[in-house]
């Protein structure tokens, strides 16, 4: 039997692909299919990609059982993260995490909590066990697939930035972020712009916070 998470997976993903045939059909209208599909899976929310340092160089020097221990450990040790700040995660890709918040507030202080927590599990640790996490953020409109996927351009630019740009330590954001976070006055973080624009986005900054 089915459960109900699976079934209100597949019954988005089925709904999906139904307007995008639709869309494919000669003489479609466009606009009108996109704007129906806007409207069933279009939400707000602050994205979240993360990612660990040094995959590449740990995998060829201590071997990928000893990576997969070190994935396994970040999984644990951010998913208490993540309930805290009342994000949901929705995928799990190698070494990357997609993450959804409901507001900037919540992505940021996860993310931060995150680095923190971090820190604290690699004290006294062999540097080859070391949880070294980059994270990048996005905020806008995406479409919410269920509880699997988004897509947009703020999730494109905030897995650019988290798993490709960011070194460990860091927290990159949008623009977008950015505003939103100014706008609420959030204590305790100051942005600094970089100059790795990822595409989509108007402007990047590195979050700069007390680790």
């Amino acid at each position: 039997m089915s459960s109900i998470h699976e079934v209100g997976i597949h019954a988005s993903q089925e709904r999906l692909e139904k307007l995008l045939a639709e869309r494919l059909t000669p003489g479609a209208d466009r606009a009108a299919v996109d704007a129906r599909i806007w409207n069933l899976f279009g939400e707000t929310w602050a994205v979240m990609f993360t990612d660990l340092s040094g995959f590449s160089r740990h995998v060829a020097e201590f071997g990928i059982v000893h990576f997969l221990q070190v994935i396994y450990e970040a999984q644990r040790i951010f998913t208490p993260c993540v309930d805290k700040n009342d994000g949901i995660l929705l995928k799990v890709e190698g070494d990357s995490m997609l993450i959804i918040f409901r507001t900037v507030a919540s992505a940021l202080q996860c993310a931060i909590d995150m680095q923190r927590t971090a820190k604290a599990y690699n004290a006294g640790k062999p540097q080859e066990e070391h949880i070294l996490q980059c994270i990048g953020l996005g905020y806008g409109p995406v479409l919410r697939i269920g509880d699997y996927d988004v897509f947009g351009r703020e999730v494109n630019a905030a897995s650019k930035l988290g798993e490709d740009t960011a070194q460990a330590w860091e927290i990159l954001v949008t623009e977008s972020v950015q505003t939103a976070a100014e706008a609420a006055a959030i204590p305790g973080l100051q942005f600094q712009s970089i100059p790795d624009i990822p595409p989509g986005a108007s402007s990047a900054a590195r979050v700069l916070y007390d680790l």
